[in-house]
């Protein structure tokens, strides 16, 4: 049969069963919708957590306490007291790690802080301000703490907007005080409106010295993190050999297994979030390509019944000179037609919705979200769409092609 011919006559066929054919694809339509969301809005979350790192420069080294996470184990080991003063001074040292710029020690938690009657519960991150910095974030009300302030325990904070949102409402917080622990820590500076940047809420954010941090707030002697700047790109790998062997001396580790401290470099960070995004988005699109499983067994159920309503049909096509090739042709056409539109209708509708939903993120939230529509998701939903048609329709097209033209046309 001409491919024209064919064309003709499975439209012919699916037009007589308007309803039937838009249920039959209704399924199909649900699961390209869905895989199509979900590698949208991963490749927009993608793209958006790798712009946040690579907004903190590129030669930012992070030192943290405990073995690389690679478990569950693992990660509670992050939270040891392994990187101390003494491991500090060893790295400001130049002859030790002669290609290291500014070094920041941080420490951060969670505490409450209270103004009047008013409590809120930001994140404390003790630093320098170095922190800011690098984050390229700056007081809009106000000034950051100077490096005699952290050397002299000031007690001293610049606030974020939400902090001063919830604490002071429409008064001036600058030059107020915040309590913390028991402690009042003079309000020096007022972020503006920021919002998440790598992997901080800075308008929930409550920035002292670290000095202060340690010594009244969280009453602790070590260091959640140091942060490391090299002076060149160039040498960031150098800098990390440095560092690797300058604490495994302060430490006395000869055996690299047992390093209780781990380094992470933004190209690190950057490699980890793409591994992780990428294999969330692939398990939750199969999840989503379970229900077009769901709709292939659809179509063949429907199919099936197709043909049988459709026996005198064949008997009469068959009759007039249609071979088994032929009746196989048009019906296994109708099934990839249908799944084939049903991919279409998806891609559009999935691409619509994950637009929507990407400017609500943008307008509601102020993420810098961007709309992605990877061509992989559009060529995955088209060539899906199109094989699930071929594989499920393939059964009622033989049932079809193999009816007997004489039974067929005394078929009732």
């Amino acid at each position: 049969m001409k491919l024209r011919k064919l064309l003709s006559t499975s439209a012919s066929g699916l037009r007589t069963h308007k309803s039937r054919s838009l249920l039959t694809i209704l399924g199909i339509v649900i699961g390209i919708t869905s895989i199509i969301m979900v590698m949208s809005l991963g490749k927009g979350a993608q793209n958006l957590i790798l712009q946040q790192i690579q907004s903190v420069g590129s030669k930012i080294i992070g030192v943290s306490p405990g073995r690389h996470p690679t478990s569950i184990v693992d990660s509670l080991s992050t939270f040891t007291d392994s990187l101390k003063k003494k491991d500090l001074d060893s790295l400001l040292n130049k002859s030790n790690v002669p290609h290291a710029g500014e070094i920041m020690p941080v420490v951060f938690g969670s505490e409450a802080a209270t103004y009047g009657n008013e409590r809120y519960v930001p994140t404390i991150f003790g630093g320098t301000g170095m922190g800011f910095r690098i984050y390229n974030i700056y007081p809009d009300q106000g000034r950051i703490f100077t490096e005699e302030e952290v050397t002299g325990y000031a007690e001293v904070a610049v606030i974020g907007s939400e902090v001063k949102e919830k604490l002071y409402g429409a008064d001036d917080a600058l030059g107020q005080k915040v309590k913390i622990k028991g402690r009042s820590l003079r309000i020096i500076g007022i972020l503006p409106k920021t919002g998440q940047v790598s992997f901080l809420n800075f308008d929930k954010v409550i920035f002292v010295p670290y000095t202060t941090a340690q010594q009244y707030i969280f009453g602790i002697k070590h260091y959640n993190r140091i942060v490391v700047e090299a002076d060149s790109e160039e040498n960031v790998e150098a800098t990390v050999s440095d560092i690797t062997r300058t604490l495994r001396d302060n430490h006395d580790i000869t055996d690299p297994e047992k390093d209780d401290f781990f380094m992470e470099t933004q190209a690190d960070a950057m490699e980890m979030v793409s591994t992780i995004t990428n294999a969330l988005t692939a398990f939750l699109a199969a999840i989503a390509a379970i229900s077009l499983v769901v709709g292939g067994i659809g179509i063949m159920n429907i199919m099936l019944v197709s043909v049988t309503e459709r026996t005198r049909e064949i008997g009469l096509r068959k009759a007039l000179g249609a071979t088994n090739r032929d009746i196989l042709a048009q019906f296994l056409f109708e099934a990839v037609f249908l799944t084939a539109t049903g991919g279409i209708i998806g891609i559009a509708l999935g691409g619509g919705l994950s637009f929507l939903l990407s400017s609500a993120l943008r307008m509601f939230y102020e993420l810098d979200w961007q709309f992605v529509l990877p061509l992989s998701a559009v060529l995955l939903g088209i060539g899906v769409s199109s094989s699930i048609g071929l594989v499920f329709g393939i059964y009622p097209a033989q049932q079809a092609a193999k009816k007997n033209p004489i039974e067929a046309l005394r078929y009732e």
